[in-house]
């Protein structure tokens, strides 16, 4: 047996999100499987399914990032830009 993560996403902008694990044989069977326990009731309009060990997890070394002011933009600098490059137009 191998076991699929099943992710579910409502219609909309919604992401997908975690809805639990199957433990099956195949991929067919992992989605027969997640159909049945996670799309029974409509908890989701899309289902993905997805063999565990095809998952890529990244670690707390490959997640650090070096401090880049642009990831904590407050609008200023861009602000200040624009403001510069208004007053130059002819």
């Amino acid at each position: 047996m191998k076991t699929y993560e099943v992710f579910l996403k409502k219609s909309g902008k919604d992401p997908f999100t975690h809805a639990g694990s199957v433990d099956a044989p195949d991929d067919e069977m992992a989605l027969t499987y997640a159909r049945e326990a996670y799309g029974r009731r409509s908890e989701g309009d899309q289902m993905w399914v997805v063999f565990r060990g095809h998952v890529l997890v990244a670690d707390e070394i490959e997640l650090e990032m070096a401090d880049r002011t642009h990831k904590h933009n407050d609008g200023q600098l861009v602000a200040e830009l624009r403001r510069a490059t208004s007053g130059n137009e002819s």
